[in-house]
């Protein structure tokens, strides 16, 4: 990556204009539920096994930011659990395949709560890597590791280049590359060269390795954006945050971020550069979980390990899953579906009751 962009990336707003915010945030020191704390709605899961267990070691890991980041999004918890649970499971699959441990990297994700819980599930047969510029984060995981087989990289994602894997010995179960690659609104704060971004990290996926990314992206139609926007703060924020909070955000933060987002039109336009594949596989308002690959198998298996989307339908405005990036000799078609819950019988009628 050239000088230049380094050096754009480096003045970006969440280095600068943001980072008071974000240190704020992840020390405990503001941007906290003020009315309630989120809270995992397990029937949104069809009360699965495999995502209860996801979501029990998760919320034991859970951060400063984390209660303030899953407040924020409308059933991003929900989502973060189901997805979860399914690179868990495609992780240790890979595992078993290779002889040798999965690599996982989420790029931009707080205090790693999702690295932790993946390391510490897999029990070092997944090594999982999280990287955040904010030295309140890195507290929290360090306070809250779960496993030796979790890694913190105290700086932003572009930091880590060819060099800094090749030297640091932290980094060291890293060097080959990784299986899967979670980049979540992390781009958006940075620039709208998402070309450019792409090019610094799918370089570091191995062969049959999933690119899985959260945006939120801009619409075309700016009222529908907006409309998407009243429906998250509204109704869901709402839940969590007082009305002064949540213009406190828009002022510091999100006002500024939308300037980085971009549509999704243009979103693709970057993938097709990079993947013969990309799928979204969830939708909340103007959030999306996007996964992209070169391997027609990889996709397939990981869609195929996700329940369907833990959302009601209101905030959901696709019919997923959907091929955005297809092939047409390979066309992944009619393999894309989700996976039945594990459904614990004698759990759900009785939660349900009450």
């Amino acid at each position: 990556m050239n000088r230049l962009t380094i050096e754009h990336w480096r003045n970006a707003p969440r280095l600068t204009s943001f980072a008071a915010f974000f240190e704020r945030t992840a020390s405990g020191q503001g941007g906290a539920p003020d009315l309630a704390e989120p809270q995992l709605d397990m029937s949104m899961l069809d009360f699965d096994l495999e995502g209860a267990v996801f979501a029990d070691t998760h919320r034991r890991l859970w951060g400063h930011f984390d209660n303030h980041y899953f407040a924020s999004i409308p059933y991003r918890l929900e989502e973060e659990c189901r997805l979860g649970a399914a690179i868990l499971s495609f992780g240790l699959r890979t595992w078993a395949r290779s002889a040798s441990p999965t690599t996982i990297y989420t790029l931009g994700t707080g205090t790693g709560c999702l690295a932790r819980t993946l390391a510490t599930l897999g029990n070092g047969r997944i090594k999982a890597l999280c990287c955040s510029p904010t030295a309140a984060n890195r507290t929290s995981f360090f306070a809250n590791r779960g496993s030796e087989h979790a890694h913190f990289f105290h700086g932003p994602f572009f930091e880590l280049d060819d060099a800094r894997y090749a030297t640091d010995e932290d980094l060291l179960p890293f060097r080959s590359g990784f299986d899967v690659l979670l980049e979540d609104t992390t781009f958006q704060m940075y620039d709208r060269d998402r070309l450019k971004q792409l090019e610094f990290v799918v370089p570091r996926l191995r062969p049959g390795g999933l690119l899985v990314q959260v945006q939120k992206l801009a619409h075309e139609d700016r009222d529908i954006y907006e409309e998407r926007e009243r429906q998250k703060d509204e109704l869901f924020k709402s839940r969590f945050f007082s009305t002064g909070h949540i213009s406190e955000k828009k002022d510091e933060v999100l006002n500024t971020m939308t300037d980085l987002q971009v549509d999704l039109v243009t979103t693709i336009a970057a993938l097709r550069a990079f993947f013969r594949y990309s799928v979204l596989t969830w939708n909340s308002g103007n959030f999306y979980t996007i996964v992209s690959s070169n391997s027609r198998a990889s996709m397939v298996e990981l869609i195929s390990l996700m329940l369907k989307p833990a959302i009601p339908p209101g905030y959901c405005y696709e019919n997923l899953p959907v091929a955005i990036v297809d092939t047409e000799v390979e066309a992944l078609g009619p393999d894309l579906t989700w996976r039945s819950a594990n459904t614990m019988m004698l759990l759900a009628p009785r939660r349900m009751a009450s």
